[in-house]
């Protein structure tokens, strides 16, 4: 099939929008109304569970303020300050109830740490904790939020990204965070939306990925000129740089991309790190907007980018997400990408790159045939079995810019699309928003895996059916109840928690890992579970999906009366730990052998 570019798509609409229009009318003016509340037993009888938002419930009110930038930008406001909703899960005084963090996006907003109550309630200490006042006039905004321990004193330490001075503070033993950012070396600004903690050369010590979107010479509070967009909406290369600090283990850091083979200019919107090809070193995968995914595969600390050989850098889309998931239970972690499609008008289509039989590197693109390649304007999403079936399900929010519903900006759009890089590249050439919508009021999806090769969306049933403009979400048993909740982060929208209730028929197991000789987060260490004749593969992350970074524990659904053979732990020291005589039902906290 001959390939037809993003550009040429763009192009056509250009020439057709006028056709176009009356269908965005009609379909923005029957735009999903909000669901009624689902049965929730019926559910749980179908599907094995069911969701329940709760936030207001349980103490949290919070709303998500998008940035306001430099003037200029003004007509297209809505589209550059179109990110920076973000939630992150931690463990932060450990107590052994996870704990929220979520990032505010507007000059003098604050973010917020919710501490785990234990009683299905949460308290805002991000105050006291001295991590809520981060967005002070002339340090930019917070994109994000990545956990990691990288002094190994057994408490997890927080960077925020940003789009302006990127931070780190160290956790005090859970009584408070010390700023540490000049200390441990990170340059004055980097305008970026993804970072991964990840023990790239196997040194016991968690190292730090950013990746730039904007350049870092750019303030977008005061900008020198509007050429500061993409030169191309498919190759882009005139982004920020990508960094590699490496952690020297004296509370500092040194930049080394360049020395391991880390150079690119692509617009990195997500990034995730993982062993993919057994090899005992940590790859890196980079989803770029405006452009084709990198795969950085880990030569024993050195990268060399392997996208086309492994076939998934050599169609450029829009890059949102990284997500890895042992979809089949064969032990071989996939790679779901987030993308756009607009029916009718764009469609790129999410991609869910699987393991070749046989191969240590090759990928398919399976997501067509699984059922989870249309999305809408898709961002976040997460791997997690919801109905603890014994089977991994996915969770994807999306929805880009929601205004008038009866107006859309998708013809404009298309006319810049279409133009040259000195079109493209010029933000004084983008046409003015004026209120309307781009992909805006989506449904969100929740992909139930079958077991059989095919993912069901039942969002609708469960009780997923907000609307807002999704951009990151967490997986975490919240409740320690042997269940996976969801905590949505939107743009300009209320952060969302949905407690899950799954049917008390499933099993389910989870561990909680500390490294030793390895990083103390365990960041990497990659589990094997063996029950009923089936195994599953899972790891512990130092952040993926988009923004966002899940429950640090590993948890497993089992099914209906599970027989669990034995768990076979990876540590990122190379030591392998096989547990046996494991009980479903149950946390297991689990050191590394030293």
């Amino acid at each position: 099939m001959k390939k037809i570019s993003i550009a040429r798509i763009l192009v056509t609409i250009f020439f057709i929008g006028l056709l176009c229009v009356p269908w965005m009318v009609r379909h923005f003016s029957v735009a999903e109304k909000t669901a009624p509340s689902p049965d929730a037993q019926a559910a749980r009888a179908r599907y094995g569970f069911s969701l329940r938002e709760v936030s207001h419930a349980a103490g949290i009110d919070f709303v998500h303020q998008a940035p306001t930038l430099d003037p200029k930008l003004a007509p297209i406001m809505p589209e550059v300050a179109s990110m920076g909703a973000s939630v992150s899960i931690v463990d932060y005084n450990r107590d052994g109830w996870p704990d929220i963090y979520v990032t505010n996006s507007a000059i003098g907003s604050k973010n917020h740490l919710y501490r785990n109550n234990r009683d299905g309630t949460f308290t805002d200490v991000a105050e006291q904790m001295g991590i809520a006042d981060v967005n002070q006039p002339g340090t930019g905004v917070s994109m994000g939020a990545v956990w990691g321990d990288y002094d190994n004193d057994g408490y997890e330490d927080l960077f925020l990204i940003k789009w302006g001075r990127p931070e780190l503070f160290h956790n005090d033993q859970g009584r408070g965070f010390t700023r540490v950012s000049e200390q441990a070396g990170l340059p004055p600004w980097i305008n970026a939306n993804t970072a991964v903690w990840f023990d790239y050369d196997r040194d016991g010590k968690l190292d730090l990925f950013i990746g730039g979107y904007y350049p870092e010479d750019v303030n977008l509070w005061h900008l020198r000129n509007t050429r500061m967009m993409p030169n191309s909406f498919e190759y882009a290369n005139n982004g920020g740089r990508k960094y590699l600090f490496h952690n020297l283990g004296n509370g500092r850091f040194e930049e080394v991309s360049a020395q391991v083979g880390i150079d690119s200019r692509r617009w990195a919107l997500a990034c995730a790190a993982a062993d993919l090809r057994g090899t005992g070193y940590p790859d890196l995968f980079v989803a770029n907007d405006y452009g084709v995914s990198e795969l950085y595969l880990n030569d024993g600390g050195h990268f060399h980018e392997a996208g086309k050989e492994a076939g998934v850098g050599f169609a450029p889309k829009s890059g949102m997400n990284v997500s890895f998931g042992d979809i089949f239970d064969q032990g071989k972690l996939s790679i779901y990408v987030s993308n756009i499609s607009e029916e009718d008008v764009l469609i790129q289509g999410n991609n869910l790159w699987v393991p070749q039989a046989g191969s240590a590197l090759k990928y398919d693109n399976l997501a067509r045939d699984l059922g989870v390649e249309l999305g809408g304007w898709s961002f976040g999403a997460q791997f997690g079995d919801l109905n603890n079936d014994g089977n991994l399900d996915l969770y994807l929010v999306n929805g880009y810019i929601s205004l008038d519903r009866q107006r859309s900006y998708w013809y404009d759009f298309s006319k810049v699309a279409g133009g040259n890089s000195s079109i493209i590249g010029d933000a004084a050439h983008w046409p003015a928003f004026n209120g309307r919508s781009l992909s805006g009021y989506q449904q969100k999806h929740v992909w139930l895996n079958d077991g059989e090769g095919r993912f069901v969306d039942v969002a609708q049933a469960v009780g997923a059916t907000d609307t807002y403009d999704g951009r990151s979400v967490a997986l975490a048993d919240l409740w320690n109840t042997g269940a996976l909740d969801a905590v949505v982060a939107n743009q300009r929208g209320p952060l969302l928690i949905y407690k899950n209730t799954v049917a008390p028929s499933n099993g389910w197991i989870e561990f909680s890992l500390e490294g030793a000789k390895s990083n103390r987060s365990a960041i990497g260490a990659q589990i094997t579970l063996y029950w009923d004749g089936k195994e599953q593969l899972q790891q512990v992350s130092g952040g993926n999906g988009f923004a966002s970074q899940n429950d640090r524990r590993v948890h497993f659904g089992l099914g209906r009366n599970p027989q669990i053979e034995k768990a076979v732990i990876r540590w990122p020291s190379g030591t392998v730990q096989t547990l046996n005589n494991l009980a479903p039902d149950r946390l297991y906290t689990v050191k590394e052998p030293s």
